[in-house]
């Protein structure tokens, strides 16, 4: 019988079934056996059909990465959930996504489905899923394995709607196309978040790319010596992609259930990973640490993207640690990277590149356009960058970013800033607007204001200033910001909240965030050039 599913979902299970004893996965000091993370995968089979839409509430534990597993080999469309981001928050992306499935923790899954804003609790039928019982089994819904590596007892819940799927369509919706692989919300280079569907090609493409950097990359699937070490989440792409690479390539990894630099230093002592992948945020954490040279021996180069790097913050690592810091631009509306630093280019031309991202990746295609009139500008010409990603197919056309840039005669980019004064805090994109609203949830608060500050670790953070209503009663700016928090994700909420009389307004009425920015004394959009020279 011939197998239909994506090239993908087979090397997964090609892979799984090399040696099932042998150790795959690392987590918390226990390994988990390729045959471990194979039972997971197989307990879905019953429940999961090829196109289908399974949402899951994502977390770094090895459960999780069965789910994922489990759901590719399958053929089915992983939607993954940020159970980071916020109750209310959650809750109202589980009845926007109008899925079939979802699959979690137990732990989870009650507090998503059940708890909300409505008096503290909203029914599930509100969502228009099955009630979950108060123990590892949702009503009307099958408990997934009860397997080694699934020690909690993950759980499917099957709602009303089963059999929703996007296989060959676009999700949730009609229309020819590749099977899509993942639903993977972004707040990346583009515009405000939003789900964009990666089909199997794409990740196909972007695997096949990644083999072009290895000396010797494999025909057939194998297991392979060294161990990797992961500590970006799985809900964003350069932590699914980190998995998915090791299991396709038939690699062991050291599963981080979050970055700290202690247990991430332990792991590189262990397990001697040839390289490492930081964002700037952990590798300035790695950086101010009292960590020996000789612990990060093993690593020959540290990859850092997802927000910008000071070229200043890579010299100092490299003269720290003796590790060149190769850096990347990429994006989830890419499905991952199109551009960065190799070791050749770092050896030759980083003193006179300091500061650039590198060169397009083999099959990408970077320009800089006029952003008024979309014509191309000649080379170190500042514009909005747009993209030609080769994972997207040949068909794809131009993306057009909100990333100022310049490149150069030799095709080295530089990222000046962005056009929509978003906050990347530590890899997390923060639209000032979405923080603005949930202050202004509040009933004290008449009008809020969010800008940027640069910070030495994070690159920056949101600080916020509000006026309140008249007659509004006590309020502080801790109450206000716990308000918020309930709505916001933990990288959303501003450090600082500074209640005012008036917030400055233009005269058409609208709040003058330059008036702002120096009242709160920082650089208004909270971003720094090359250099560290603020971009106006």
């Amino acid at each position: 019988m011939t197998d239909a599913r994506p090239p993908l979902s087979r090397t997964i299970s090609q892979v799984l079934a090399l040696d099932p004893s042998a150790q795959a996965l690392e987590y918390g000091g226990r390994w988990y056996s390729w045959g471990d993370i194979g039972a997971t995968a197989q307990s879905l089979a019953e429940h999961v059909r090829p196109g289908d839409r399974v949402g899951v509430l994502l977390r770094n534990r090895p459960v999780h990465v069965g789910l994922v597993v489990g759901l590719l080999r399958a053929g089915a469309c992983l939607v993954p959930i940020n159970p980071g981001r916020g109750v209310d928050r959650v809750a109202a992306e589980l009845g926007e996504l109008d899925l079939p499935i979802l699959a979690g923790t137990a732990e989870d899954l009650d507090r998503f489905l059940v708890s909300g804003s409505n008096g503290g609790q909203i029914g599930c039928e509100d969502l228009g899923w099955p009630v979950v019982a108060s123990g590892p089994v949702v009503a009307s819904g099958p408990v997934v394995a009860s397997g080694p590596v699934v020690a909690s007892g993950p759980v499917v819940a099957s709602g009303p709607r089963g059999g929703a799927r996007v296989g060959p369509a676009t999700p949730g919706g009609t229309g020819s196309g590749p099977p899509v692989a993942v639903e993977m919300l972004t707040s990346g280079t583009t515009g405000p978040p939003k789900r964009v569907p990666l089909t199997y090609d794409t990740f196909e493409r972007v695997l096949e790319g990644a083999k072009y950097y290895e000396r010797t990359a494999p025909t057939q699937p194998r297991l392979r010596s060294g161990v990797a070490v992961i500590n970006a989440p799985l809900v964003h792409l350069s932590g699914l992609f980190r998995v998915l690479q090791c299991i396709s390539d038939g690699r062991s990894f050291c599963l981080l259930e979050r970055f700290r630099v202690n247990e991430w230093a332990d792991a590189v002592r262990r397990h001697r990973p040839a390289t490492a992948s930081l964002v700037p945020a952990a590798l300035r954490m790695v950086l101010e640490a009292d960590l020996d040279p000789a612990e990060l021996s093993s690593i020959q180069s540290v990859v850092s993207g997802t927000a910008p790097l000071a070229p200043e913050d890579a010299e100092a690592f490299m003269a720290k640690y003796g590790i060149p810091v190769l850096i990347s631009y990429a994006a989830t509306e890419f499905g991952g990277g199109v551009a960065g630093w190799n070791l050749a280019d770092h050896r030759q031309f980083w003193r006179a590149k300091r500061g650039s991202v590198g060169r397009a990746h083999p099959g990408c295609r970077l320009r800089v356009v006029d952003p008024d009139y979309g014509a191309e500008l000649p080379p170190d010409t500042p514009g909005l960058l747009e993209v030609r990603a080769r994972q997207l197919g040949d068909g794809s056309g131009w993306t057009r970013t909100t990333d100022l840039a310049r490149i150069d005669a030799d095709g080295f980019v530089w990222i000046l800033g962005r056009a929509d004064q978003a906050i990347i805090r530590g890899g997390f994109k923060v639209l000032p607007d979405d923080v603005r609203v949930a202050l202004e949830r509040d009933p004290r608060v008449r009008s809020a204001v969010v800008v940027g500050r640069p910070d030495a670790r994070l690159g920056a953070v949101p600080v916020a200033a509000a006026e309140l209503r008249d007659g509004a009663g006590p309020a502080d700016a801790e109450s206000i910001l716990a308000s918020a928090a309930r709505t916001l994700a933990a990288y959303e909420v501003p450090v600082e909240l500074r209640i005012v009389e008036e917030l400055p307004r233009t005269p058409s009425g609208k709040v003058d965030l330059a008036a702002v920015a120096v009242e709160l004394g920082v650089e208004l959009g909270g971003h720094r050039g090359p250099g560290g020279a603020p971009v106006r």
